[in-house]
């Protein structure tokens, strides 16, 4: 079973170089996720930047298939042009990970500007992910961790934001 994290950031900026940390993490077998999208909010509105555009995924097999099918019935440009069309609609109407409306919904609620980062986890070797991504700090907005696991997520965060004593 996969875990929902989401954690709020000041900056989109923030969020990707966490996000590319996760991925370098997911590299090195550390961490395995099923989907890493960042949720920016700029005044009223909320835009996700998701990891896999199923839009131009979904052309690019539309494309792909009416060319097959169009050399099949002697006619390649209409079946290029009719498969990328149904492939981009279908890739639009996907809705691959975590659900958008959701996501939308709980970003919403945190101030413009704002960045949160949704992660999937399937699974994860936490202390070696925790030590990699706590200099950038963050605040736990959700979760789907058991209540000890999300509070040494929130305290390993935290513990970025205190002033180091010297």
């Amino acid at each position: 079973m996969s875990d929902l994290v989401a954690i709020v950031y000041p900056s989109e900026a923030k969020a990707e170089e966490v996000r590319q940390k996760i991925l370098n993490l997911q590299r090195e077998y550390l961490i395995t996720i099923n989907d890493a999208v960042i949720a920016v909010k700029t005044g009223d509105s909320v835009k996700l930047n998701q990891l896999v555009n199923t839009t131009m995924t979904g052309a690019a097999s539309g494309s792909f298939w009416g060319l097959l099918f169009g050399l099949v019935f002697l006619n390649p440009l209409i079946g290029l042009a009719l498969g990328a069309g149904a492939g981009a609609l279908s890739g639009a109407l996907t809705d691959f990970g975590i659900r958008d409306q959701f996501m939308k919904d709980l970003a919403s609620n945190v101030k413009s500007g704002d960045a949160v980062l949704f992660l999937l986890i399937q699974s994860m070797t936490a202390d070696k992910v925790l030590s990699q991504i706590k200099d950038a700090g963050g605040t736990v907005l959700k979760t789907s961790l058991d209540e000890q696991k999300e509070q040494h997520l929130r305290d390993t965060l935290a513990s970025a934001a205190q002033p180091k004593a010297a």
